[in-house]
């Protein structure tokens, strides 16, 4: 009976365990995490669990109860130390567990300020896990000084946050404009103006030369040579894909754990969804970091597992929250020339994304119907006409028909 073992214990990797056995598997399932807690959702972490909204348990993805109903293993807060693709087996502490098919659904880790600067100080943070979040739970008090270092969405939702709470925050980002690798001009704007509204103060083209204090941090020098007070700081400069096991195993890595389009590695044995796994992609390869894409890939795998032979057709989409403000995306902006803006029209309004005359993305703010169409229309492999999307009078929907 095949036994199939799942490293890492995240959104992919519950999301691999429960549609192979929706899908049929009878053999043995074990699903291994380095985290205590069982799967959950990581999204609210920095939003609604931070801010008090949301108990633990409601971020669980499934209960405890679910993974025994259904004949799963689930090995919490054990690392995997080694994979003998050979011998087909992983090492978890002392003992060594035989798998006929492997799936590595590790995810990524935080970029960490460097030491050199000041990042191994305390009062030093990232947002990345549930022991992340509850560590610095604590240091949000009405009137503390935050200094967030880099303005992508994961630090501007925890400005959002630090905002709402009282706080004092600043946004460093080292390029001209936040959002600059991810978004355009129009959505920066947007979401300058935001926080700026809301008392966040957002330095554009500024670096960090370090952080300041002995054992603790208490305050940030920039490249300028100005000196910034704080009680604590936030990194919020992007993330790693989790590769080591499986370059350490000999597989291939290209910007993630290389996978052919049914999710396989370069071993026939072993499999890759979520963060860490890239994947083909439109004639090049692409690794997404997204709850969509760690369900849909992960769910694909599974069925691949079984003998399915699917393609992995990915449909990108991602959201943010930030204060009142639901960001919702859909599509890849990559390549694009130039930007249509519909609206605003009340809160609402959304940035399209064009290469010539051919949609790639929309970004929908507080517009989930333009994010909706959008979204078909670029599954579709539809354009609808720029003029269209600039006149107000235009229903949505009617754009799906042309």
């Amino acid at each position: 009976m095949t036994h199939v073992v799942v490293i890492g214990a995240g959104q992919a990797g519950a999301a691999l365990v429960a549609k192979l056995r929706g899908a049929g598997h009878t053999g043995q399932i074990t699903l291994i995490g380095e985290e205590t807690a069982p799967p959950y959702q990581r999204p609210p972490l920095s939003k609604a669990y931070l801010l008090g909204e949301m108990e633990e348990e409601r971020l669980w993805l499934r209960g405890p109860d679910f993974y025994a109903e259904h004949d799963i293993t689930l090995r919490l807060g054990q690392r995997v130390s080694a994979i003998d693709p050979a011998a087909k087996t992983v090492t978890v502490g002392g003992e060594v567990i035989a798998y006929d098919e492997l799936a590595l659904t590790t995810g990524s880790t935080p970029r960490r300020l460097p030491a050199a600067v000041g990042g191994d100080l305390a009062g030093v943070y990232t947002v990345r896990t549930l022991a992340d979040v509850d560590a610095m739970k604590a240091e949000f008090v009405a009137g503390r000084r935050l200094v967030i270092v880099g303005g992508g969405y994961i630090g501007l939702e925890a400005a959002a946050v630090a905002s709402k709470l009282g706080l004092d925050v600043t946004v460093l980002e080292m390029a001209p404009r936040i959002l600059q690798r991810v978004a355009a001009p129009e959505t920066s704007d947007y979401f300058r103006a935001l926080h700026t509204a809301h008392g966040v103060k957002i330095l554009e083209s500024t670096g960090l030369d370090r952080l300041l204090g002995d054992t603790r941090v208490t305050g940030a020098r920039l490249t300028d040579g100005t000196e910034l007070p704080a009680d604590f700081v936030i990194a919020g400069v992007g993330i790693i894909a989790g590769t080591a096991l499986a370059e350490a195993a000999g597989l291939e890595i290209e910007n993630g754990i290389k996978t052919d389009e049914q999710g396989r590695t370069s071993d026939p044995h072993i499999w890759s969804a979520g963060d860490c796994a890239s994947f083909p992609w439109k004639g090049g390869r692409l690794r997404l970091e997204s709850v969509g894409n760690a369900i849909d890939q992960a769910e694909t795998v599974a069925e691949n597992i079984l003998g399915a032979g699917k393609a992995y057709d990915a449909k990108p989409w991602f959201w943010s929250d930030q204060y009142d403000c639901k960001l919702q995306i859909a599509g890849l902006n990559t390549g694009y020339d130039n930007i249509v803006t519909r609206g605003p029209e009340g809160e609402s309004v959304s940035f399209w994304y064009f290469k010539g005359d051919t949609l790639l993305a929309v970004d929908a703010v507080n517009d989930p119907r333009a994010y909706m169409v959008g979204k078909r229309l670029i599954e579709q492999g539809k354009s609808p006409a720029k003029a269209a999307l600039t006149n107000p009078a235009t229903v949505m929907k009617d754009l799906l028909k042309a």
